[in-house]
């Protein structure tokens, strides 16, 4: 008896709040029976068998599990355990791992709002910014409609999308992530195998108002800006590109995991040849093209444009530049200037 009781004072008792490691005795409709190192038992029940990691959603007789003790002696006499607050912290932990080593996960799409998207890592709820979004799934909606912004959104729900962790704030759970961080680390791995002057052939994916967004290699993008696409004047890139489009470019610039290209580098500047075809005080046939209040510009030919300036056209200021030039028409102009560095040819009407 003695000695019986001088074992029982030995075992060291839990604390409330510790998380204890044990053994699947028994799995029944009650709870579950877990072995705590042969000497103490304790039941898992309830709200407590639900488990943020996910990793008890299915367990078996001898597998070894975690809990976190609730009460040292329930009205059954063993300690109350809990898998949920456990795998609370189990799954909290996971997510600050990931947010110091930058690896990049699966989020799943579980629902919207105009700000962004809700998704799932693992168990635990967060936040997928818009701002965070690749330009792949940036919701571009013309006039920025919100309600069409939201219905784009909404359409990505049970997707799966590759995501870094950017915050995790366990005492408030906040949790949010980003896509675009996620593609940015795994273009520079892929970057490696490119140097600045290479030519890529890839596909169109987006057109923007300030270029063209291009996939190729094996799923690396860049980006054509507009200024990029062609070495005549283009006012906006869906005049010339669309989604889908197959394009040969250069590699320009490669910089934290962006890659900025060129179609116009693939083939020589025009202009460094233009006043050998074009002479200041030439008469030449154009097309004008584009009327701004600045003036018109005009298509000498496919790669040089000239600007008949305002100031050159209408000098009394009388008539409108309207009632002067019509877009699509063909017509005489004088040749003012010619600056080929600086790419700009001005133009006089005769």
């Amino acid at each position: 008896m003695d000695s019986a009781l001088k074992a029982h004072s030995s075992i060291s008792m839990p604390k409330q709040g510790e998380l204890l490691q044990g053994t699947v005795l028994d799995i029944s409709k009650n709870g579950i029976i877990v072995d705590i190192n042969g000497t103490l038992t304790g039941l898992v029940r309830g709200k407590e068998l639900d488990d943020e990691s996910g990793q008890y959603s299915k367990l078996n007789l001898g597998e070894k599990v975690e809990a976190t003790v609730l009460d040292l002696e329930n009205e059954q006499g063993i300690l109350e355990l809990s898998f949920r607050q456990a795998g609370h912290r189990k799954a909290w932990n996971y997510l600050s791992e990931l947010l110091s080593s930058g690896e990049v996960v699966d989020a799943k799409i579980i629902d919207a709002n105009k700000g962004g998207l809700m998704v799932k890592v693992g168990n635990v709820e967060g936040f997928l910014p818009v701002s965070q979004l690749t330009v792949e799934h940036y919701p571009r909606v013309e006039g920025g409609d919100k309600n069409r912004i939201l219905d784009r959104l909404k359409a990505y729900a049970n997707e799966l999308f590759r995501v870094k962790v950017i915050t995790v704030r366990e005492k408030e759970e906040k949790l949010i992530v980003s896509e675009k961080a996620a593609w940015e680390k795994e273009q520079n791995a892929l970057m490696s195998q490119y140097k600045v002057g290479d030519t890529v052939k890839g596909r169109a994916t987006g057109v923007v108002d300030f270029g063209v967004f291009v996939e190729f290699g094996d799923g690396l993008e860049g980006l054509i800006h507009i200024s990029e696409l062609a070495w005549q004047r283009i006012d906006n890139p869906s005049d010339v590109m669309k989604v889908g489009d197959e394009i040969e470019a250069k590699i320009i610039s490669m910089d934290d995991g962006r890659v900025s290209l060129s179609r116009k580098k693939l083939v020589e500047d025009p202009w460094k040849k233009a006043s050998e075809k074009y002479k200041v005080g030439d008469e030449v046939e154009g097309i004008v093209l584009k009327i701004n209040p600045y003036g018109a510009f005009v298509e000498l030919d496919k790669d040089i444009h000239g600007l008949a300036h305002v100031s050159e056209v209408n000098k009394e200021r009388e008539a409108d530049l309207r009632a002067l030039f019509k877009v699509g028409e063909k017509r005489k102009f004088k040749i003012l200037s010619i600056e080929p560095a600086a790419h700009r040819l001005g133009l006089g009407i005769i």
